[in-house]
């Protein structure tokens, strides 16, 4: 790790030089248990494809994945021929304009042997001399559709939160492949890990969440010091809302449910109490997990 690196850990950023967390950057998002709505894994595929992330490495899932959860599918190539997609975890590389190297993964939260599977991860990481991780995830919560999605931003690195504004998670309870990868890079690699996980209103559980995707995006813009083109996914977003603002209107039990949503998140909507907040809201949907 050179200096511009170290001195961003101990919060000092060298004059002319943007604030960023040090590089390489990895963010990562795993489809399943942490992604709600599919908000997290899709944010993370656009993000490659406005950086023209490119394909570099893969873990098979073979001893990793229940293929009865998670089954290969049939797609079409662009020749018209059909051929199995497994659900392997992808490392894909991208270089911001400014220079920032990143590091892309995007794969399916393992079944089995996750210490084997994040020792595989370590040594790709290893390999491509990663300082920074970035997680993403997206939960179920009870938050309002037509309010903006809140994002919480965490870190265990006092420096990371000093300059980035970040909180200091208080969470304890069953986690995630993010939570266990950030840890174990972190003890292995010494990688400084920041976790971002966004709430997606419980009622419209089903992908696409644009809404909850370009709030993801949005943070992410803040540690990789790059901007992306969200005209299109705000576009969407907007679809989204109407839609179901639409679809609330028709059902009077709906429409006062959602009015109670609104009316609490206007009360607890500060930046004191946003994090406390979002972090019951996950105990919340874990325990609404473990009830069914």
């Amino acid at each position: 790790m050179g200096w511009a690196a170290a001195a961003k850990y101990r919060g000092v950023v060298p004059a002319n030089e943007p604030v960023t967390l040090p590089g390489p950057i990895v963010l990562a998002a795993f489809a399943g248990w942490n992604d709600a709505g599919g908000a997290a894994t899709s944010a993370i595929a656009l993000a490659a494809e406005q950086l023209n992330a490119q394909t570099f490495a893969l873990i098979d899932p073979e001893g990793y994945c229940d293929f009865q959860v998670n089954r290969p599918q049939l797609r079409f190539d662009p020749q018209g021929q059909r051929h199995l997609v497994w659900p392997s975890t992808d490392f894909l590389r991208a270089t911001t304009p400014a220079g920032q190297d990143l590091v892309l993964v995007l794969g399916v939260e393992p079944s089995f042997h996750w210490q084997d599977y994040c020792e595989e991860v370590a040594e790709v990481l290893a390999g491509e001399g990663a300082a920074s991780l970035v997680t993403i995830g997206a939960l179920l919560a009870d938050v309002p559709h037509s309010r903006a999605i809140p994002v919480q931003a965490t870190s265990d690195v006092p420096a990371l939160r000093e300059r980035f504004g970040l909180e200091k998670s208080a969470y304890q309870g069953p986690v995630g492949i993010n939570t266990v990868l950030e840890r174990f890079l972190a003890d292995q690699l010494d990688i400084q890990g920041v976790s971002l996980w966004a709430a997606v209103p419980h009622y419209v559980a089903n992908p696409p969440s644009p809404k909850a995707q370009a709030a993801l995006l949005t943070k992410i813009e803040e540690l990789i010091g790059y901007h992306f083109d969200l005209k299109e996914l705000n576009e969407e977003a907007r679809a989204w809302q109407e839609g179901v603002d639409a679809l609330a209107a028709e059902d009077e039990d709906i429409a006062e449910y959602v009015a109670g949503l609104e009316a609490t998140k206007d009360v607890l909507d500060s930046p004191a109490a946003s994090g406390e907040a979002l972090a019951k809201e996950f105990e919340r949907y874990l325990q609404r997990r473990t009830d069914q």
